[in-house]
């Protein structure tokens, strides 16, 4: 199918998912930044002015549990967490960008790459079970149907 003959709700979803996946890219590349920050500072000082800053009670249960997980990571650990971060950023701006240009290859990588993921956000979602989760797995299998069914029609 040419560029030309694609009807405008056709256009406007790819567009969504583009912006979606550019929004994700934003979000992993300020995270990634971040714990780049953290990597040569003590990370539970920082962790702690945070918590005062944004006055989070340090002894509610799961404000408690997240900052002994922190505390406990160490540089390696760090490093590690940023390029991955980093990695599945550059993912994220690859397909985004991609679809945005309207490009078939990134309709194929963005289906690929998101179904790939279905099966691990699903286990997440069994070990525990949030609204945010559960939006998240809905929004990435509306995308991998969207997208199989926009590949299939072209052929």
């Amino acid at each position: 199918m040419a560029r030309g003959t694609s009807s405008g709700s056709s256009e406007t979803g790819i567009i969504l998912i583009g912006l979606f996946k550019l929004l994700k890219a934003a979000t992993l590349l300020i995270a990634g930044i971040g714990l780049l920050k953290l990597l040569h500072r003590d990370v539970a000082t920082v962790v702690s002015a945070w918590v005062e800053h944004l006055r989070l009670d340090p002894d509610n249960y799961y404000i408690h549990r997240a900052l002994s997980r922190i505390f406990r990571i160490t540089p390696k650990q760090l490093k590690e967490l940023s390029a991955g971060t980093f990695i599945y950023a550059g993912l994220y701006l690859t397909e985004g960008c991609g679809l945005l240009a309207r490009k078939h290859w990134a309709e194929y990588l963005t289906t690929i790459s998101t179904a790939l993921f279905l099966p691990i956000e699903a286990y997440e979602l069994y070990r525990r079970l949030t609204w945010m989760r559960v939006v998240l797995l809905l929004v990435n299998i509306g995308i991998v149907w969207y997208l199989g069914a926009r590949i299939k029609r072209r052929r």
